[in-house]
């Protein structure tokens, strides 16, 4: 067992009814098997990303919500910090076949942002955008306004590094990872889809994991 990272898993993964009250519950932790199809549990917390850290200064940081809004935001950094904060129990599948279970986040409910900004009733999908080089995801809005999905700036009680996407990280937990958008600057909701990085290059457009849509 490793002793020098704290983000080592030991033991078996903690469950749902080991959380307090005020934390909000991802289904999948609920399934009495909690490893999708085609997956196993890794203990560690493993690095991937499409073209390598970016460099977000905090005094430069800005999330932005835009499309069909009918008032789009932008926060910086400590305007994003005075939102309402949620904490989220869920588990975290990642498209190359490896599951961290047991995962606490906190941040912002994007429920939070949507009500503000007043998201149009045409807007049928979003479209994720971060920091690395315009990276982008896409995602329906049915799976996106889930009780479960946030905007992280928390995982495990401490900050979210730069390699893990901080500042700041999108988290859509029963999705696969990728939907899951680090690094994040911008959200637009839009009445199309439009496919994202990964997408394009053939992951699947809409990445259940309990489905295997790995690749489409």
């Amino acid at each position: 067992m490793p002793t020098d990272d704290p983000k080592y898993q030991t033991g078996d993964p903690d469950g749902p009814d080991s959380q307090s009250e005020e934390i909000i519950i991802s289904p999948d932790t609920q399934r009495d098997q909690r490893i999708p199809p085609g997956q196993s549990r890794t203990r560690k917390w493993p690095v991937l990303d499409a073209h390598g850290t970016p460099n977000v200064p905090l005094d430069r940081w800005k999330l932005e919500v835009d499309g069909l809004v009918r008032q789009p935001l932008s926060f910086t950094w400590e305007e994003y910090r005075d939102l309402p904060r949620v904490k989220v129990f869920a588990d975290f599948h990642c498209v190359t076949a490896w599951s961290r279970l047991a995962n606490v986040w906190e941040g912002v409910s994007v429920r939070e942002l949507m009500e503000r900004a007043g998201v149009l009733p045409e807007a049928k999908y979003v479209i994720a955008t971060g920091y690395d080089y315009g990276w982008t995801t896409n995602m329906p809005l049915d799976d996106f306004m889930q009780e479960d999905v946030l905007i992280a700036d928390t995982h495990d009680g401490e900050p979210i590094d730069a390699d893990h996407g901080g500042p700041a990280r999108l988290m859509v937990p029963q999705l696969y990872a990728w939907k899951s958008a680090k690094w994040l600057r911008k959200l637009t909701f839009v009445a199309e889809d439009r496919s994202g990085y990964w997408e394009q290059m053939g992951y699947h457009n809409h990445g259940d994991p309990w489905k295997e849509e790995r690749y489409g």
